[in-house]
């Protein structure tokens, strides 16, 4: 199958790259010439585990290709799939100004009957609406068909996700144009929802937006197992046990971030509040997880009294592991608030340093390494649960430090390590902070 994607981010490179690895032609169209450069020497323009070497094979196996002429990409094109940005406007609503311009020139450069779907994360209503700008907008008398089809897609496990995903859903009211969608994925051997166009789109906020509760859920419960004395990873572990539960995202943290959970729940928000149908779930959800990006610096203010020339390493700037997305991230505002409180801040990360300093700016200081970080800092604060950092050489990260105080706010250390390494303070989330003595 021919298949033309309009956008190469996260989702719309990982669809073209996972497409092309099961046979299909896909050719990707983006308007940023540097970033087609990019991919057409076989490089990655974003950092994925897995991305690259797919996006190599698979352009010089003749099955990917990348090209700025939406003339060229769309010649051919049997199945187009919109994957452009819908990011979050200021009242908390979808940007749609991308998918409005995607609209704008697909009218124009369509020249055959052809399926039209929207990947990206669009409000109820919003297949309809782009229906309608398209064919307002046509220059040539072609047929369109419309599918809702959203992604799934998990930063760092992308491909992953894509080639062994959960399930596929299929939001369309034309019997044709779901079978060649279900013709299109079938290499996968994934189950298919078949569903409406609306139901469709709706799926995806929902299920985004009950994630994100479950996170400011248990978060909520860690704060009181600090409170109470309880362990919140024991309570999160008896949880997980019930079927009805699970035990997936109920870590407790420093919160939710990213370009998905914090955009898609207020989006969720601001349609309930459209609509006229009070959703107040959704405001609890976000109002915590806005108190718990706070959380480890009440802590280090509440240890040292005030943080005024102190020196706090960060370990971890980007959101999540294994992705350099800085969209949202915790660390973010965890930097402002310790630079604005005098602190002096350093921070280390394996690969979202680049794209953390476009964000966070040169008020902290950015190092190679974790021990460079971490020397002479009077804490260390654990901000992404990158597996580098839980098999660090802890003796040797804490004798550079001038005061030996973490606190995690990923719960990623073990303590009987840390204990080994001699006498700590250590602050984890949901637990009672400890002092661990060990042989010095």
């Amino acid at each position: 199958m021919k298949v033309a994607i309009l956008g190469t981010g996260y989702v719309g490179l990982s669809t073209g790259v996972c497409l092309a690895e099961i046979g299909h032609e896909v050719v990707c169209i983006d308007v940023d010439e540097r970033k087609i450069d990019t991919l057409k020497q076989g490089k990655s323009p974003i950092y994925e585990p897995g991305l690259e070497e797919l996006l190599s094979k698979n352009s010089s196996e003749g099955r990917l290709a990348f090209t700025t002429s939406h003339q060229q990409g769309l010649s051919k094109a049997d199945m187009i799939i919109i994957a452009v940005g819908t990011p979050q406007s200021d009242d908390g609503q979808a940007d749609l100004s991308f998918l409005e311009q995607a609209a704008k020139d697909l009218a124009e450069h369509i020249v055959r009957d052809c399926i039209v779907v929207i990947k990206s994360t669009v409000p109820v209503g919003t297949n309809d609406y782009f229906n309608q700008l398209l064919l307002n907008q046509l220059k040539n008398n072609v047929e369109i068909k419309m599918v809702s089809n959203p992604e799934f897609l998990r930063q760092g496990s992308a491909i992953q996700d894509t080639l062994k995903a959960d399930r596929i859903i299929i939001g369309t009211e034309d019997e044709y144009a779901s079978e060649k969608i279900q013709e299109m994925y079938r290499p996968l051997n994934v189950p298919f929802l078949l569903t409406d166009v609306r139901s469709a789109e709706m799926i995806k906020y929902a299920s985004n937006a009950f994630l994100a509760t479950k996170i400011s859920f248990i978060n909520g419960i860690a704060n009181l197992c600090e409170a109470t004395g309880a362990d919140v990873e024991d309570v999160a572990k008896g949880m997980g046990y019930d079927k009805r539960i699970g035990p997936a995202f109920l870590n407790a943290g420093i919160g939710y971030g990213g370009s998905c959970f914090p955009k898609d729940v207020k989006a969720l928000l601001h349609t309930s509040r459209e609509r006229g149908v009070p959703f107040s779930l959704l405001e609890e959800t976000i109002s915590i997880n806005d108190l718990q990006q706070e959380l480890l610096v009440g802590k280090a203010l509440k240890r040292f009294g005030e943080i005024k020339g102190k020196k706090i390493a960060m370990l971890g700037l980007s959101f999540k592991p294994e992705t350099d997305d800085m969209r949202e991230a915790p660390s973010i505002k965890i930097a402002r608030a310790l630079t604005a409180a005098g602190a002096e801040v350093t921070a280390y990360d394996p690969v979202a340093a680049s794209n953390a300093r476009k964000v966070i700016g040169d008020v902290i200081t950015y190092d190679d390494s974790a021990l460079e970080a971490a020397k002479e800092a009077d804490a260390l604060f654990i901000l992404t649960e990158w597996e580098e950092f839980t098999q660090l050489d802890l003796k040797a990260l804490l004798n550079v430090m001038k005061q030996r105080i973490i606190f995690d706010g990923r719960n990623c250390l073990d303590e009987t390590a840390l204990k080994a390494c001699g006498t700590i303070e250590y602050y984890p989330v949901g637990r009672p902070a400890v002092i661990l003595r060990g042989d010095d």
